[in-house]
């Protein structure tokens, strides 16, 4: 392949716009991939609409990230959103801006932006091989190249490390990449989920498995103080809950297993207590002579009659005429604070994203260089950075390549 000025390991958001930014200052680029296509990660994201970025200022992003977000701030100057929505448009991919300033492709399609990654990173004169990378080759502490598991080595200037996390390994994001920067000396942070399903005490969520909630409000308390509340859809399954609002909810919940978690739900957010309890009387009032399991079904969806009357403690073949006073109040609360325990996350590979990694502490924030090993960068999902969701975590990988290759 003749010589290469940088070698990019792994093929994903970070690594692609790493080849873009370092392939346009007219760098020979080699990106290395154990997949047999690039980006194959942007492909599921948004369920498969790709939350390309935030469409927000430099303080709202950085609000959004809870994990070292000052580190970013260098890098969110060299590629902004503004930037992302201004790269992807003159890539040919039109973009909308939805509810919470989050931004997709106007097709809805995150094919449409995993192949203009790759467009332009080809057009920048990036070359794409099929190797997994499994060691650092190095000379008197500085990286000179790589070595596959095959026994291909490639010699480089300079190489970034843009493997992704350990979430999703079948895209290809299986951790690897942190035993190639422990090589380097560089410390590993714990690695935990966040963006994951939730797991919960309650059998409650079982027996409502597969119903989808929409627009009802979660909020999540930590040893009694609220730390996230969101109106949204969420998700009831056999393990507990998920949907759009738990996944956001779950990147809050950062000391799982050490404090006291509960998550309520307000069925009814639209109506205040005395509202909905009106429309209770209204209802019940055109069903005086039903038992109580067949007087909610204008109310809550089917398979939720059951649990809610069972926590409010109303059996089910109560007539609705002899409901009391104490026991409406009862479904009452219920409706605008349905209370699940939160009592672990599903496995570390079902996240969306995975927190922790390389140690920031360990990189340069304004080049994403290694301050172990020269000829050494770092970015996206392999440092301790992450982000709340509505495109905030594709923004990092999105910036932070752009700052390596760049520097690179």
């Amino acid at each position: 392949m003749g010589p290469l000025d940088v070698i990019i390991v792994g093929a994903g958001a970070a690594g692609l716009m790493a080849a873009v930014s370092a392939g346009r200052m007219g760098k020979r680029v080699l990106l290395l991939d154990g997949n047999d296509r690039p980006a194959r990660k942007v492909l599921i994201t948004g369920k498969g609409r790709c939350n390309v970025t935030n469409n927000c200022d430099l303080d709202t992003l950085l609000a959004h990230i809870p994990q070292n977000p000052r580190f970013l701030y260098a890098a969110f100057a060299a590629f902004s959103p503004a930037d992302t929505m201004a790269f992807f448009e003159e890539a040919g991919v039109p973009l909308k801006t939805e509810r919470g300033n989050r931004v997709f492709p106007v097709s809805d399609q995150a094919r449409d932006i995993a192949d203009a990654l790759w467009r332009e990173a080809k057009a920048a004169g990036a070359k794409l091989l099929q190797g997994k990378v499994t060691e650092l080759v190095m000379e008197e502490g500085r990286v000179t190249g790589v070595r596959c598991e095959d026994g291909t080595a490639y010699e480089a200037s300079a190489v970034i490390l843009a493997c992704g996390g350990c979430s999703y390994p079948r895209t290809g994001s299986d951790g690897s990449g942190w035993e190639l920067a422990r090589q380097a000396g560089h410390t590993i942070t714990p690695i935990r989920p966040s963006l994951i399903p939730v797991l919960t005490k309650e059998n409650a969520p079982r027996e409502m498995m597969g119903l989808s909630l929409r627009n009802v409000t979660l909020t999540v308390t930590e040893n009694g103080k609220t730390i996230f509340s969101e109106l949204g859809e969420l998700l009831f399954t056999h393990f507990g809950v998920s949907g759009p609002l738990v996944l956001s909810a779950s990147a809050h919940m950062r000391k799982m297993g050490q404090a006291d978690y509960r998550m309520t739900i307000d069925l009814k957010p639209g109506l205040t207590p005395e509202q909905l309890d009106r429309r209770l009387l209204r209802d019940f009032s055109q069903n005086l002579n039903r038992d109580m399991i067949n007087a909610l079904g204008a109310l809550l969806p089917r398979k939720m009659i059951p649990v809610m009357l069972r926590t409010a403690g109303i059996p089910f073949d109560t007539k609705v005429r002899d409901l009391t006073r104490d026991q409406r109040k009862a479904l009452l609360e219920q409706l605008k604070g349905f209370s699940l325990t939160p009592c672990g996350f599903r496995p570390v590979e079902e996240a969306i994203v995975t927190s922790g990694g390389v140690s920031v502490r360990e990189v340069v924030p304004g080049s994403m260089a290694s301050r172990l090993a020269e000829g050494l960068y770092l970015a996206g999902e392999m440092l301790d950075v992450d982000a709340y969701t509505g495109g905030f975590n594709l923004q990092i990988a999105f910036s932070t390549g752009w700052l390596a290759g760049e520097r690179a």
